[in-house]
């Protein structure tokens, strides 16, 4: 428990030198990375967040496949059964295109005054968009801060981005999400003190 403490005030302190988070949630699949993501989000009173989050599409109880959708309300389909082409995870198509049009634009932090980037996920779906990759390697290498969930296994960008230099990388379990969630809004609060 000091431990965990220590390691949460070091990275207070690395903040305030770089003034720049970057915190990764990672987990088992169905720990609640989306879930925990979206709470910390909702206890959040900054007015400078943009960022996307990923939620299971159901009919009758069954999974037929992905959305997602913008902090600012606008939504679509990452993936779906009914998708064909390319582009798949399991039985789920996924539309890259798409994705590329209405989901890659929210994190050009060019574009925007946002502080702070939701990214949910970086996973195999979204890293089959090479824009994403860009984006997302883009906005690591910046002096914004980012939120994402990222999956637990897989090469490529997924692993990239646990490697990057100050990230602070969060395994999430269900027994432990409360606690998970109460340290990353403290370090939270402390870059908006400092922003």
């Amino acid at each position: 428990m000091l431990a965990d403490s220590f390691s949460v005030l070091a990275f207070k302190r690395a903040i305030m030198s770089s003034k720049t988070i970057k915190i990764l949630l990672t987990g088992l699949p169905g720990c609640g990375k989306t879930t925990a993501l979206m709470q910390i989000v909702d206890n959040l009173d900054c007015e400078k967040i943009a960022g996307f989050y990923t939620q299971e599409i159901r009919k009758n109880d069954t999974r037929k496949g992905f959305r997602w959708a913008s902090l600012d309300g606008a939504t679509g389909t990452l993936a779906h059964i009914d998708i064909k082409g390319p582009f798949r995870v399991g039985k789920y198509g996924v539309d890259v295109a798409a994705f590329e049009k209405s989901v890659v634009p929210i994190l050009d932090f060019k574009q925007t005054d946002a502080e702070l980037f939701v990214i949910d996920e970086i996973g195999k779906m979204e890293c089959f968009s090479e824009k994403f990759v860009t984006a997302v390697h883009r906005l690591f290498a910046s002096d914004k801060s980012v939120l994402a969930t990222v999956a637990q296994k897989g090469g490529g960008l997924i692993s990239e981005v646990k490697n990057y230099p100050g990230m602070k990388l969060f395994n999430l379990t269900r027994q432990g999400r409360d606690k998970t969630i109460a340290e990353i809004l403290q370090i939270l609060s402390f870059f908006k003190e400092t922003s």
